[in-house]
């Protein structure tokens, strides 16, 4: 009976190119440390400090009294530190007002700037995931709607808005604020990749309803871009300067931007006092909800700015 030979079978094998090791060295450098340009370099610290430059001067001018911002270097320090006196005057010049301009602020960005989120998000969740007659004329309108400025459409508002009878009072400023063409657009973009056909399918089998699987399915998925599309609509009510300023008389209903203006413009009236450093620290008040709005939100719009950016 022959015996079957133990012995292995050797198998081809491909030699693979030497390579130097100071090709290895420089490979390595280049996946390790990123290619560095001077010119971006520089064009980032110039935008940086046009960014910066400003927020500082603000900062500092907000610790001077009415007489160092006169008598001082903008970017430097006063011999006299007046921040906490120039917030407690300005939270207590004339009864009060400031305060009253911050509601109504609040007011107009919880109302108009919520629900311009809100309508966003149910509008641009039904564009992506259903088909219906004239879905392109309606890309082709929100499309439209991005590139027309909205002081262009300032005038007809408020013309229309006085036929209402609705001029100088809160809805003159709050219904306007509802419509957000880009928030329309940006969440008509993230909805179509964000939330997978498959999951909706999953949850009509099991008898889920459409509002349930929006608000249940749908909407924990669409949370990174309804926080960026608040954000910007926030920031865009928050700001709003030229809406306010045709739409309301009374100044009860201002808002920080057009009372601030108010304060600005009492210098130059007759009989009126300068309280150019209660308008810089009241600027800076300002400021201050919106800067800490998008360090606690900071994780949620920068991922919904980047949805869709990469195609798996």
């Amino acid at each position: 009976m022959t015996g079957l030979s133990t012995t292995p079978v050797s198998r081809p094998t491909t030699k693979r190119p030497a390579v130097s090791p100071q090709l290895r060295v420089q490979s390595r450098r280049a996946t390790r440390r990123p290619r560095r340009s001077v010119l971006l370099t520089v064009l980032t610290g110039a935008v940086l400090l046009y960014s910066l430059v400003p927020l500082v001067w603000l900062l500092l001018s907000a610790t001077k009294t009415q007489e160092g911002l006169a008598g001082s270097f903008g970017l430097w320090i006063d011999g006299d530190f007046a921040l906490w006196d120039n917030i407690r005057e300005t939270l207590t010049y004339q009864d009060g007002v400031f305060l009253r301009w911050l509601l109504n602020t609040l007011l107009y960005v919880v109302l108009g700037a919520g629900g311009a989120t809100f309508l966003a998000v149910l509008g641009g969740y039904a564009l992506a995931k259903f088909d219906f007659p004239g879905r392109r004329g309606v890309f082709a309108v929100v499309i439209g709607a991005v590139a027309v400025p909205t002081t262009a459409l300032a005038v007809p508002t408020f013309l229309m808005f006085s036929e209402l009878g609705l001029t100088d009072t809160p809805w003159a400023v709050i219904v306007p604020s509802l419509i957000s063409p880009f928030g329309l657009y940006l969440m008509w973009v993230f909805a179509t990749e964000a939330v997978p056909k498959e999951l909706m399918e999953a949850a009509r089998i099991d008898g889920a309803g459409e509002l349930r699987t929006f608000f249940q399915v749908a909407l924990p998925l669409l949370a990174p871009g309804t926080v960026t599309v608040l954000l910007f609509t926030t920031v865009a009510t928050w700001n709003n300067y030229f809406l306010p300023l045709i739409m309301l008389k009374d100044p009860d209903w201002y808002p920080l931007t057009l009372g601030l203006d108010a304060w600005n413009k009492q210098a130059s009236t007759a009989g009126g006092e300068a309280v150019f450093n209660l308008v810089i620290t009241g600027s800076l008040l300002t400021i201050v909800p919106l800067i800490a709005a998008f360090l606690l939100l900071q994780k949620y719009w920068q991922s919904g700015l980047a949805a869709g950016s990469v195609k798996e």
